[in-house]
């Protein structure tokens, strides 16, 4: 066999019935809709609709809400600074801000900065700028000989 003699089996790719073609196409005039009625008619309304009875999407409770005010702070855990310090992707003797971890790969999104968590271990000397930070981060990170400093409003657009 060569690769110009590669092929599907026969009947296994089938064309798709075009409707509305003529009465020798066998789906002509009705085009397989039957008669009338709200499922003949295209824009056919009746996805959830159970004759009347109050469907089930109104029935279930609301629960929960959504706070609009809610800050979207990327996390990142020491752990992971610390791996990008050790694979060179982190100058530790720089500060480390929004900026730097989005470039290192470990921060996505946050777009009212970063916020720092202690999962994980530092040993490395380190200044963060960051949004927030945990205490027991906070700790962790002066522990090491480091600082946190807490920015007053860091956003996304003033870390690009």
């Amino acid at each position: 066999m060569k690769l110009n003699e590669l092929q599907d089996n026969a009947g296994s790719r089938k064309g798709r019935m075009r409707v509305g073609r003529g009465i020798g196409s066998g789906k002509g005039k009705t085009a397989g809709r039957g008669q009338k009625g709200a499922k003949a008619r295209s824009g056919v309304s009746i996805n959830g609709f159970e004759g009347g009875q109050m469907p089930l999407h109104m029935r279930l409770p609301k629960r929960g809400f959504n706070n609009i005010f809610r800050k979207d702070y990327a996390e990142v855990n020491l752990g992971m600074v610390q791996k990008a310090i050790d694979a060179g992707k982190l100058d530790a003797a720089a500060v480390i801000d929004q900026a730097a971890l989005r470039a290192a790969g470990i921060s996505r999104g946050g777009k009212h900065g970063v916020r720092l968590l202690a999962k994980g271990a530092l040993t490395t000397k380190a200044k963060f700028a960051v949004a927030g930070a945990s205490k027991s981060a906070v700790e962790a990170v002066e522990k090491a000989g480091g600082t946190v400093e807490i920015l007053a409003k860091a956003t996304l657009a003033d870390a690009e």
